[in-house]
């Protein structure tokens, strides 16, 4: 039994790694970053291997938090870095006035995790409606919902930072 369970996760472990670090890649921007990220979602997976029925699933969400948390600390360094150099030196106005950064990634990182897993699903690991339904326990239409909220809280906000900008 414990043969075939490492076998099984070796198995899942070859098929999907490759995958689920080049989506972190794509949400991190940084190699290394994305490689920690894969890998300790699949060693929470290993941690629960036989409690957990959906493996795929587990794996994206885990790591769509790992990266939720990267980016909250990222925005944090960024939010001290700021405070630092604006306490450092007198701000000019006119153009160089503060201006909002209309960063998809951090717009992204804002919304609600209701809102914020299926738009990491469907739009960043590329997968169908139907599956991010499957993997997040959620019935299709209200998949369909929640992108829809999430992309009109993103235009909203976009538009925001656009006005603000000018």
């Amino acid at each position: 039994m414990k043969r075939s369970r490492e076998k099984a996760a070796s198995e899942l472990f070859a098929a999907l790694y490759p995958r689920l670090a080049g989506w972190c890649r794509r949400l991190v921007d940084d190699d290394e970053t994305a490689h920690e990220i894969a890998s300790e979602a699949f060693t929470r997976l290993w941690a629960r291997w036989t409690s957990v029925a959906e493996p795929h699933g587990f794996l994206y969400v885990t790591a769509a938090n790992l990266v939720r948390d990267h980016w909250r600390k990222l925005e944090r360094e960024r939010r001290a870095m700021h405070r630092a150099t604006t306490e450092a030196a007198v701000r000019p106005h006119g153009d160089h006035a503060e201006q909002a950064d209309p960063s998809v990634r951090l717009l992204v990182q804002s919304l609600p995790e209701r809102l914020r897993v299926p738009i990491l699903l469907h739009y960043y690991a590329d997968m169908p409606i139907r599956e991010v339904s499957v993997l997040t326990g959620r019935k299709e239409g209200t998949v369909k919902a929640d992108l829809h909220a999430a992309r009109e809280l993103l235009r909203a906000h976009l538009r925001r930072s656009l006005d603000h900008t000018r």
